[in-house]
């Protein structure tokens, strides 16, 4: 997986994340959109055979949008986490 930077001005950034999925997308997208400083997010995904989906973010005021990626995929890794020693506590059963 490879992340390409393809705007960054101000209080937008827009990033392509080649060898992702929409999976991966929708879930970064849902925390971006809890966090109040964001003003939108949102991803695309330019061709169905091609897995480069880009996501924009645009902050609120002077908020970083880097810091609002990070914050959002650190929370995507913290689910991920959950779900897995849930899957192991379910499994040992």
């Amino acid at each position: 997986m490879k992340v390409n930077v393809l705007k960054k001005e101000g209080n937008e950034f827009k990033i392509e994340i080649e060898g992702s999925s929409y999976g991966l997308c929708n879930l970064i997208q849902k925390y971006l959109l809890e966090d109040k400083q964001v003003d939108f997010a949102g991803y695309d995904v330019p061709h169905p055979l091609a897995s480069s989906p880009i996501i924009y973010v645009r902050m609120k005021g002077k908020a970083k949008p880097e810091a609002a990626i990070l914050d959002a995929v650190g929370k995507v890794r913290e689910a991920n986490d959950a779900f897995g020693r849930e899957l192991n506590r379910v499994f040992k059963d």
